[in-house]
């Protein structure tokens, strides 16, 4: 990630629903907007535009309370919208960049969070 910005506060909190969020990464841009926020416990959102071009159903990110701290699940629904090739491209492009990508999104979090490190 290279930048995260939010551009519109959303209802009875900044990222409340209909909070809109502008990130870069080094694959792309992309806009979401929130469309469920239930903290502590879960947030939902979409992405509405990116760049390359993405088809996204859903991202979720819940969080439960555990011995050793928070369990954070973020799930995310997306395909590449390439006729004939988008589902071999998601399959075997976009997910492996994704889940490393999360994965270090989280491994950063947990850093900042506890000094711990990976």
């Amino acid at each position: 990630m290279v930048r995260c910005r939010l551009t519109r506060h959303g209802e009875g909190a900044p990222y409340g629903v209909g909070a809109v969020r502008s990130h870069l990464w080094l694959i792309g841009w992309f806009r979401e907007r929130i469309t469920r926020y239930d903290a502590p416990y879960a947030i939902e959102y979409v992405v509405e535009r990116s760049l390359p071009p993405s088809r996204h159903e859903l991202g979720r990110m819940t969080f439960t309370e555990t011995s050793a701290g928070t369990h954070v699940r973020w799930t995310t629904r997306a395909e590449i919208p390439v006729p004939l090739l988008g589902g071999f491209l998601t399959r075997h492009v976009a997910r492996p960049i994704i889940t490393r990508t999360f994965g270090n999104i989280l491994a950063a979090a947990d850093t900042a969070l506890t000094g711990a490190r990976h």
